[in-house]
């Protein structure tokens, strides 16, 4: 039997994560976790195998090794080799995972590399966005695409006009971090001073500025970023008082 080619892993610094793909993605979770702990097992103490079942992480998973010399020989060993009959691709994972990390028992550390880990997701998220909403933008119409020649189709939508190049607009929900916190449903009896009693539990608040002539709205200022994401991830859809509507945080739209 011919060998079995495996694509080159992208040249990633070592550490004690890997990033192992090319899996069965028909595969239960609790089997597929199974068999890689058997396979990795015997390369050094296995802190822990992340995979998942969603669309976008299937086929995929995380082993995570007590050492980074474990986790360097088994990439060396097992590369290619087959699981449910496909090729695993090994590489060294992009960055530190939460069992690591939470293994040196600082447990500040852990906060700043979990806060840091969900500003790179809603980056990554906002960049996913503003792609679609800038696709779908340049996408003519059915009866555009039938009544105009296909060198010079205008794009028109209900609602847009032309981009003629310019950016997609990006939801509020998928706005990338920043310090500064737009916060609406604020019900009318929240005053200044309530709303700081509230955000100032975070780390580096700096002020609450509310806008003159309008209601259920206000600015929430941090210092960095790190204290304007714990108080969104917290403060996100709370009800507070008697209000019907919970609060929507999002960043402040730059």
């Amino acid at each position: 039997m011919a060998p079995v080619k495996v694509p080159a892993p992208r040249p990633m610094p070592p550490n004690q994560t890997l990033y192992v793909h090319n899996l069965e993605e028909r595969a239960p979770i609790d089997h597929l976790k199974s068999h890689l702990e058997t396979i990795f097992s015997p390369y050094g103490k296995v802190l822990d195998i992340i995979a998942k079942q969603s669309v976008k992480r299937k086929g995929q998973a995380f082993v995570v090794f007590e050492s980074e010399s474990a986790a360097a020989q088994a990439l060396e060993d097992v590369q290619g080799f087959p699981l449910f009959d496909k090729p695993m691709v090994l590489e060294f994972a992009r960055a530190r995972s939460d069992a690591v990390v939470q293994a040196t028992g600082d447990e500040k550390e852990f906060e700043l590399h979990k806060r840091h880990r969900l500003a790179e997701k809603e980056r990554k998220q906002a960049t996913e966005a503003a792609k679609s909403e800038q696709t779908k933008l340049k996408r003519p119409t059915g009866t555009e695409a039938e009544a105009a020649p296909a060198a010079a189709r205008p794009i028109k939508r209900a609602g847009l006009k032309s981009t003629g190049g310019a950016a997609a607009v990006i939801p509020d929900e998928y706005l990338p971090p920043n310090k500064t916190l737009f916060v609406q449903n604020v019900p009318d009896d929240y005053d200044v001073d309530s709303l700081s009693a509230l955000f100032g539990r975070f780390e580096g608040f700096r002020e609450v500025r509310l806008v003159p002539g309008r209601k259920g709205i206000a600015f929430v200022e941090y210092q960095a970023e790190a204290g304007a994401i714990s108080a969104k991830e917290r403060m996100a859809n709370m009800t507070l008082g008697d209000s019907p509507q919970p609060l929507k945080v999002t960043y402040q739209r730059q």
